[in-house]
């Protein structure tokens, strides 16, 4: 009985829990995309080591969408520690353009919300409007600018949210790469954007995010409530989703190793099935990284 307990119990070996780390699944996935014409940016980082575990194309400059909120908070973050903007300023949503690709706040009866509440709705549900709020409060040169301190070479925030972009807007919301992104990611849970403070408002604020559908739909954790994970996962993410466009950059970290990843992807939306097969991909990446960290 003592041997059949130990036997039943036994570890899995660690060459074998190597090879389910390859992340074989992903790249195959990745490359059936590709096949089909689909851009592809995508990075993972190990946080312990500082290395690259996956890399393809990671230095092109793609759209990001919704993501390209990131620097706008990390700026607004700022601005609050320094005590340019004042966390509970009121912003009445009267003075703001109408927008309405996605959020709560054009649901809501509430006219005004402070600057804070605002960031919270940008981070958590991607709210357009809380985003333009912010963005105008603070204003694009002073994101631009805080972009280029950050050394993001090939991320760009290019203009605000609209329902429809003309031929004199800006063709995209934002642009960045998957390596970029990861280092950013990786830099607010090592507490090294800005200040101490700001990498923890920030990282506060996307601990938030309700959208677990793509590559967080592997963690298994709740959408609405996941800052406090009961098998000690840590995992913040943001999205970014347009037409043809799904990204998303995040952290995870489990018991046995810890990453940063970006994954971009960009496609032709021709009909449901192309849609899905994009989205499968984020989700088998969530899956080789849950196997990666756990």
């Amino acid at each position: 009985m003592r041997g059949s307990r130990r036997s039943t119990s036994r570890r899995v070996p660690r060459r074998a829990a190597a090879g389910r780390r390859s992340f074989t699944s992903t790249l195959k996935a990745l490359d059936d995309l590709a096949a089909s014409g689909a851009k592809i940016s995508v990075r993972i980082t190990d946080l312990d080591r500082g290395t690259s575990v996956l890399a393809g194309d990671d230095f092109v400059t793609l759209p990001v969408a919704g993501l390209g909120v990131v620097p706008l908070l990390i700026e607004v973050a700022a601005a609050f520690e320094s005590g340019q903007l004042e966390p509970l300023e009121i912003i009445d949503r009267a003075q703001l353009d109408t927008v309405t690709v996605a959020g709560v706040w054009q649901h809501l009866k509430a006219p005004a919300l402070p600057l804070s509440d605002l960031a919270v709705l940008t981070a958590s549900t991607g709210d357009a409007l809380a985003a333009n709020a912010l963005l105008a409060r603070v204003g694009l040169p002073a994101v631009r600018a805080r972009i280029e301190q950050l050394g993001l070479a090939r991320s760009a925030l290019l203009d605000r949210f609209r329902d429809e972009r003309g031929p004199d807007d800006a063709p995209h919301f934002a642009l960045g790469s998957a390596r970029e992104l990861a280092e950013v990611f990786a830099a607010l849970v090592n507490s090294q954007v800005v200040s101490p403070g700001v990498s923890a408002q920030v990282a506060e604020w996307l601990s938030l995010n309700h959208d677990l559908s793509l590559v967080a739909s592997a963690t298994g954790l709740d959408p609405f409530s996941h800052e406090n994970d009961e098998h000690g996962l840590l995992f913040i993410n943001k999205t970014g989703r347009d037409a043809g466009i799904r990204v998303e950059a995040g952290v995870l970290a489990g018991p046995r190793a810890g990453v940063s990843y970006a994954l971009i992807v960009c496609f032709d939306d021709l009909s449901i099935y192309h849609r899905m097969r994009a989205h499968d991909a984020f989700r088998t990446l969530g899956v080789d990284l849950m196997e990666y960290v756990f």
